[in-house]
């Protein structure tokens, strides 16, 4: 699904370059900036232990008010138990890390008439939302070494004592919303800044969801990592925690990106004729 996204992104973006009735309202640019989550392992810290990320962009602006968008973006997230307030989250003593990789579908509204180029419509707020696939990948530090999460069933996937706990899939969806403002520099150049975040249809970004598994269970299906990394609590770690809360399985997990974008327009500008001045 990831791949068709961003085939038919790309498909979008050549077809665009052919037709210039579609390339004169269309720009096309990079975006840079940060990328973070809010989950299990960080409840309600907004921009909690960023990352860099990046990636491109491209726009259709059919009229002033309206802008369609496509994007590509790559980013990472990470948090651990061990950087909270909280005692619970300290004595649990969870951690990841996870690339995001996100292509989306997304629809702009400006406050303001605003086009590229215009000297009578310069800058305008605007608001977003859409439609994004992504993949993840979480994984924990063990001795030295990044262990991916998914395959080794923290939380007793893949064994048949915990039969409704199916391998989670690592390409999802979401939706993405936020806000921003952009305005035009010169000539054909534009920039934009935003922050948008992602409700994600996953409750597993960091691997943790449910309540603790039996760990002869998870040794029995997955090895002694999955047992390792399953609990790493440091007050009674192993079968005492079993049926214990780990994550909260009521609420999804999210992802945010932020950052500055610099778009060129495809086809300058016309002047307004000077009878209408």
């Amino acid at each position: 699904m990831l791949r068709l996204i961003f085939l038919l992104c790309f498909v979008v973006s050549i077809h665009s370059l052919s037709s210039q009735n579609f390339t004169k309202y269309s720009e096309i640019g990079l975006m840079g900036g940060v990328s973070y989550y809010i989950g299990d392992l960080n409840p309600s810290r907004q921009f909690f232990m960023p990352r860099l990320s990046g990636g491109i962009i491209f726009r259709y602006s059919p009229n002033r008010r309206f802008t369609w968008r496509i994007h590509g973006l790559i980013g990472s997230i990470q948090a651990d138990d061990a950087r909270s307030n909280n005692a619970y989250q300290i004595s649990r003593n969870l951690s990841f890390r996870s690339q995001i990789i996100e292509a989306a579908g997304i629809l702009e509204f400006n406050f303001f008439n605003y086009e590229v180029g215009n000297p009578t419509t310069p800058a305008t707020p605007f608001i977003f939302g859409g439609i994004a696939m992504f993949r993840y990948n979480p994984k924990a530090e063990l001795d030295g070494q990044w262990i991916a999460l998914q395959p080794v069933g923290t939380e007793g996937q893949g064994s048949t004592v915990y039969g409704d706990r199916k391998p989670y899939s690592l390409i999802t969806g979401s939706f993405p919303f936020g806000f921003g403002f952009k305005a035009h520099a010169f000539g054909r150049l534009a920039l934009s800044a935003e922050w948008g975040m992602r409700r994600s249809f996953s409750d597993y970004i960091d691997d943790v969801s449910k309540t603790y598994a039996d760990p002869d269970v998870v040794f029995a299906a997955n090895g002694p990592v999955g047992t390792q990394l399953a609990d790493r609590s440091l007050v009674n770690p192993g079968k005492a925690n079993a049926g214990r809360q780990r994550g909260n399985p009521e609420t999804r997990d999210w992802y945010s990106f932020a950052g500055l974008t610099i778009t060129y327009k495809l086809v300058p500008r016309k002047a307004d004729c000077a009878a209408y001045n």
